[in-house]
């Protein structure tokens, strides 16, 4: 045996190409504690509600996200004024405008671009 057999070959990139949807999609899926493909199932926005307590269960994952200072200083004034944490604050947002029609969730978003 020589040293020339002893020579690393190169690995070939086994990697898979993933859009830049798809990547964002399975990061979101990730983040809600979903493997690939798998939906969530249909709940009450009151079931979704009493999800939202982190005491009642452990459906909770760390996400990071970056906001604006003015959405970052009306969410503290809204949690000062409330009472309420941040991150509760957020999921109540988020879960009523998943609520809304897709038309409704359209005009609010072309709204906040301006």
């Amino acid at each position: 045996m020589s040293l020339t057999d002893l020579k690393r070959k190169k690995t070939k990139d086994t990697r898979k190409k993933v859009s830049v949807d798809d990547f964002i999609e399975d990061a979101n899926n990730y983040a809600l504690g979903k493997t690939a493909g798998q939906t969530a199932p249909s709940q009450t926005t009151a079931q979704f509600l009493k999800g939202l307590d982190k005491k009642s269960t452990k459906i909770y994952r760390h996400a990071t996200f970056t906001l604006t200072e003015k959405s970052i200083s009306q969410l503290d004034e809204i949690a000062k004024t409330t009472k309420v944490a941040k991150s509760k604050i957020l999921r109540v947002l988020i879960d009523e405008f998943y609520q809304q029609h897709d038309n409704d969730q359209l005009t609010i978003l072309s709204k906040s671009s301006r």
